[in-house]
């Protein structure tokens, strides 16, 4: 697991800068956080450490922060542009809050799922946050759909594992022997297969329940409205 991201302490703990510095820094737009945690810290990729270094060196020759962001804007920084290229790389990031929001999971079922190792973080921070791509929003909704249809969490893990194996291969097919690549992708065949008779199945059992469903919400609005022609005691009313 990698530690590209870093919490503002992080950040100040690899500068030897003070916390309050560098929280002055961001105000002042100095830096510009590539994101911000659940409970709204700070997070940071680690190419900003040498901006922060360049910006301490400006700081340490008696430019006041406004200057400096002036010096900034006219001619950069040493290093500048790869940093911004590579902030924009880290923005993509979510946090178990933000994935969960836009999966529609709880952060509970997810923290569940990592457990169960169906899915793990792309890096953590130094101080701990796990961090995910945005990808991982599609593959937690997926993730929900193989439970509506019936699959264990154990067999959830498979099809993830062969996910993430299929994309190991896409990246890097040279990386990996070529009667290993035909037995996996021969296996993962197996697999997409099974799951197209499993979704047949429900595609048929979905059918017959919507029908069912049509049919009884129509006898139910049709109950419903000779009940309300009835007088106002019937059979089953009170009686004197």
């Amino acid at each position: 697991m990698n530690h590209d991201i870093l919490t503002l302490k992080d950040l100040a703990r690899r500068t030897d800068l003070a916390d309050v510095t560098i929280a002055g820094w961001v105000k002042e737009k100095l830096l510009r956080p590539a994101g911000f945690a659940d409970d709204q810290t700070p997070l940071f990729p680690a190419a900003v450490v040498d901006r922060v270094v360049q910006i301490r060196k400006l700081a340490d020759l008696g430019y006041r922060p406004e200057e400096i962001q002036k010096i900034i804007k006219k001619v950069g920084l040493p290093q500048d542009r790869d940093g911004r290229k590579a902030a924009a790389e880290k923005a993509r990031f979510l946090t178990v809050g933000n994935l969960a929001e836009q999966s529609g999971v709880s952060p509970r079922t997810i923290k569940h799922w990592e457990d169960k190792g169906i899915i793990e973080p792309d890096m953590r921070t130094e101080g701990g946050f796990r961090l995910y791509s945005g990808s991982y929003v599609f593959l937690c909704k997926l993730i929900r759909d193989l439970q509506l249809f019936g699959y264990t969490l154990e067999e959830i893990k498979i099809v993830s594992d062969d996910v993430r194996t299929l994309f190991a291969i896409q990246d890097d097919l040279e990386a990996f022997p070529k009667a290993e690549v035909e037995a996996k992708l021969d296996s993962m065949l197996k697999a997409i297969q099974a799951l197209f008779d499993k979704m047949g199945l429900l595609e048929e059992g979905i059918g017959r329940w919507r029908d069912l469903l049509k049919k009884e919400k129509k006898d139910i609005q049709g109950l419903k409205a000779k009940n309300q022609k009835r007088g106002p005691a019937g059979k089953g009313g009170d009686h004197a």
